[in-house]
């Protein structure tokens, strides 16, 4: 259709108005109402163009679309609020060649676009119209908001660009979406873009209907399931019974009533019970809050044991079970009297130290006898997560107490002997660090309210006995340390192994396979026999499962028919057990050159260490092996700096430039370091270097400084048991180590010749020989 060059312009938002179209607009900008009563004093003709952006609210020409459509104004009405309504039919689409002006509307230069002609193939026409049009009646059926009018009218066109234009003028697109199809000027084309477009509205519509569906079937079985429960209540009512609801509720002030809680507790507990009366069984939170009770009318608020106070019974059961550990059970003892004088008072934080197998974790069983308390363990080995001490809110799905809530709900009291095994073994990672969460619970001045995050209201722990254990200290934060009284456990000598066998491992054995003490014997020998040569530790596991083997033996002999009494000799072991699992050290049967015998500590109790030197044409390079640490590497550097330093003195040729030297330590896929082996390397180095051979029968421990001193070291005792183990009759050991010998058994230091140092000359002169084997001072 023609129509005028210059127009007003009318810039319109949130709609494309196609040609043919019939739609009110409301008029409130100034520049509209302008270009509207210069197109009703004029031929009522107007150039509608969509903005770009539909919150500009002063369009420029850059935000306004350049093809748009030119329009009829049929009516206009004017509003109270100042606004104009006013209904206009588009007569045919125009691009905007130039503004001519701006003010007081915008006034364009228009040329009209003209429809082409249509061409192809008039079955493939008809084919692309019909779709269409059935497309639109499944989109209306499906929910689409369509005039009826609309829809008798697209029966009537034959067009294919008119039939495009009314469909996409009615479909609900976006305006970008419609000015899309609005400048697609091929007829054909349009039509193919509008039924694509359908096409996808039809998908998105199938799937709104389908997720209306859901939900309306899921809030119409909620609701039924609701009245059935309100009807069944009723029901239940008449007939006199209460719902499973009432009878929680009960069952639980029943319990909070019982409980004692402290007040702050119980004000939590009694508002909580009140949103748990009053909220549906099914409710998400409804399980939520009743375990939460659960947790807090269950935890021993106010449950508290008797201590047993009679100090010679809680003797004389710490020495049925367990045998010496004087120090252990004197400061029990101690606990116990002045809890005698003084009914209130703190727990003190016990943490025994010492290689595996001696007792540690028995023994916390064996205090809360003595004191007549419930024993709870939790093993600390591994625990990465800060929750596992703390707990984890109860925000999370599947919350929990930590598991000192959780010893605690097991122990029934809030004053058993609580043992955190493993101490030494917790870690830290992006969870949080579980030692830091120890700090709290184990300070007597901050654990009387100690928070879980859980039960979020503060527990009395001041009433435990706190017990850890652990193999090494050093692996233990020093903050926490400062909070525990040490205990170090040592290892056993073979006539305690013997002892502790016969008072407890073997009883122990004969009922654990069955058998009564008359059925199976050991001979003193044969003990003694399984403790040097099928064992080789400070603590007692092995030994236990080397007895439990010949016990599960003879316990196959009496099933199989044979109730022979049987007696165990030295002899009948090889039999049982095999061959003898550890044999004295060859190598050391005779004083040699360069080989010298050391102790060392680890967390499975004292050991043999032997330093081996050997020297040979070279460099001067020195060669460290045998894995060792960084502190044994430095003490090899100091042991080789001092003989070179003294090598005139010390008889040895310094030509340290032509000769390299290899320090080994065998054993080598086992990790060795410590301030220990100073000494020994140095004994071992000179007696290379010198060619004078090391005594067999001296084992040392010390470290060494550049000017020749010897410095206290650790373990003693532990290396002593070692030395007294192997057989070696002299041990070397700092001076300043003296003050460790009182802690050493009597049948130790009696089977030892401790000899005390302050230099090296003193060790070389007690430890070296002259190349003819003659002994040293």
């Amino acid at each position: 259709m023609e129509f005028p060059g210059i127009l007003p312009l009318l810039p319109v938002r949130d709609v494309v108005v196609f040609p043919y179209m019939i739609i009110p607009l409301f008029v409130g900008r100034q520049k509209s109402l302008q270009a509207v009563e210069q197109a009703l004093a004029g031929d009522r003709l107007l150039f509608l163009a969509s903005q770009k952006e539909l919150v500009e609210e002063h369009p420029s020409p850059d935000n306004i679309y350049a093809v748009g459509t030119a329009a009829m104004v049929m009516r206009m009405v004017k509003l109270p609020d100042g606004r104009v309504k006013i209904l206009v039919q588009g007569l045919g689409r125009g691009r905007i060649l130039r503004y001519l002006g701006e003010s007081p509307c915008f006034t364009v230069e228009v040329e009209p676009i003209p429809e082409p002609e249509v061409s192809g193939d008039p079955l493939e026409i008809e084919a692309l119209m019909r779709t269409v049009r059935k497309q639109l009646a499944q989109l209306t059926n499906l929910g689409q908001n369509m005039p009826p009018e609309v829809m008798i009218a697209l029966e009537n066109i034959e067009d294919p660009g008119s039939l495009a234009d009314v469909v996409a003028s009615n479909i609900g697109l976006k305006v970008a979406e419609a000015q899309a199809l609005f400048e697609t000027i091929d007829p054909l084309e349009r039509l193919r873009r509008v039924q694509d477009t359908l096409t996808k509205e039809l998908e998105v519509a199938a799937m709104q209907t389908r997720i209306q569906n859901l939900a309306k079937e899921e809030m119409s079985r909620t609701q039924r399931e609701y009245f059935l429960r309100e009807q069944l209540r009723a029901i239940k009512a008449e007939l006199g019974e209460t719902d499973a609801r009432a009878e929680d509720v009960a069952e639980l002030s029943e319990k909070l009533a019982k409980a004692r809680l402290p007040e702050e507790a119980n004000r939590e507990a009694e508002k909580l019970l009140r949103r748990l009366e009053s909220m549906h069984s099914e409710a998400a939170e409804y399980a939520i809050l009743r375990t939460y009770l659960d947790w807090l009318v269950e935890l021993p608020w106010s449950v508290r044991t008797r201590d047993n106070l009679n100090l010679e019974k809680a003797r004389r059961v710490l020495d049925e079970d367990h045998y010496d550990l004087e120090k252990v059970k004197e400061r029990i003892l101690e606990y116990l009297a002045v809890r005698k004088l003084k009914r209130e008072m703190k727990g003190p934080v016990l943490c025994f130290v010492g290689p595996p197998g001696v007792g540690k974790t028995s023994l916390g069983r064996s205090i809360a006898r003595a004191l007549g308390r419930k024993f709870v363990r939790i093993s600390l080995g591994g625990v990465r997560d800060e929750a596992e001490i703390r707990g984890h809110r109860r925000t999370y799905v599947g919350a929990l107490p930590g598991r000192i809530i959780q010893g605690m709900k097991q122990a029934g009291s809030n004053n058993p002997v609580f043992m955190l095994d493993e101490l030494d073994k917790m870690g830290a990672d992006f969870r949080g660090d579980p030692s830091a969460a120890l700090l709290e619970l184990l300070d007597p001045e901050q654990n009387h309210a100690f928070s879980d995050h859980y039960i979020n209201i503060p527990f009395d722990l001041s009433h435990v006995l706190f017990i850890a254990t652990a193999n090494l200290l050093d692996p233990i934060p020093s903050a926490l340390k400062d909070r525990l009284e040490v205990i170090h456990l040592a290892g056993y000598t073979t006539e305690e192994k013997l002892s502790i066998a016969r008072r407890f491992l073997v009883p122990r054995q004969l009922e654990a396979n069955g058998l009564k003490p008359d059925d199976l014997r050991f001979s003193d020998k044969a003990l003694l026999r399984i403790i040097s040569g099928y064992t080789s530790e400070a603590g007692l596991r092995n030994l236990e499962r080397e007895i439990g083997s010949v016990c599960r033996k003879i316990a196959r002999r009496f099933a199989e028919g044979n109730r022979q009494r049987v007696l165990i000799g030295e002899n009948m072991l090889p039999k049982l057990l095999g061959p003898p699992r550890y044999l004295p050290e060859e190598e050391r049967k005779q004083d040699e050159v360069g080989v010298a015998t050391g102790l060392a500590w680890t967390e499975s109790g004292g050991e043999i260490l032997y330093v081996e030197v050997s020297v040979m044409p070279g460099k001067g390079n020195l060669t460290l092996t045998g894995h060792l640490g960084e502190v044994m590497k430095e003490s090899a550097q100091a042991a080789l700096s001092y003989a070179r330093a003294n090598a005139d003195r010390l008889g040895i040729v310094p030509d340290f430039s032509e000769r390299d030297i290899h320090i080994h330590v065998p054993a080598g896929a086992i990790p060795k370091d410590g301030p220990s082996a100073g000494i020994t390397m140095a004994v071992a180095l000179v007696s290379a270097l010198s060619g004078r051979p090391v005594s067999k029968d001296v084992a040392m421990t010390g470290e060494l400084t550049l000017r020749g001193k010897v410095l206290p070291v650790g373990g003693i005792k532990e290396k002593a048991l070692a030395a007294a183990r192997s057989h070696v009759p002299t041990l070397v050991l700092p001076a300043r180590n003296e003050k460790d010998l009182a802690d050493i058994p009597a049948p130790v230091r009696k089977k030892l010749r401790f000899v005390k140092v302050r230099t090296i000359d003193e060790v070389l002169a007690l430890t070296l020989r002259d190349a003819a084997g003659g002994g040293g001072d």
